[in-house]
């Protein structure tokens, strides 16, 4: 069974810092596509982070330069470093896991809140 625990929320002031964490189980960690979303309120969820298992990451326009995924293999665990947060980055944040056979895989989620 597979299972994404996200941690790592939490309210911030505009201009500060968090680090998401995701621990997987159930899954080849370095099988996987590993990506971070997120859904704000009254919004659709959207893309923010994703990790490939080739090493390729990509990011949303929107949180570029400030953002980073990292994985940690040996630990079956994903980061989101983010910096430079805005109240626009206030939203839930979900880890996403999508493997090489169409499996796709959410965690519950974890709630960032950015105050002006």
């Amino acid at each position: 069974q597979v299972q994404l625990v996200e941690s790592g929320g939490g309210l911030v002031q505009a201009g500060g810092s968090l680090r998401l964490s995701c621990a997987a189980s159930g899954i080849i960690f370095s099988d996987n596509t590993m990506a971070w979303y997120r859904q704000a309120p009254g919004k659709q969820r959207e893309l923010v982070a994703s990790s490939t298992s080739g090493g390729s990451r990509n990011y949303a326009y929107s949180v570029n330069d400030r953002f980073t995924i990292s994985s940690d293999n040996a630990k079956n665990t994903v980061y989101l470093q983010m910096n430079s947060l805005k109240p626009e980055d206030t939203a839930v944040y979900y880890c996403n896991a999508d493997d090489k056979i169409g499996g796709r895989y959410w965690g519950k989620g974890t709630l960032v809140t950015v105050s002006s």
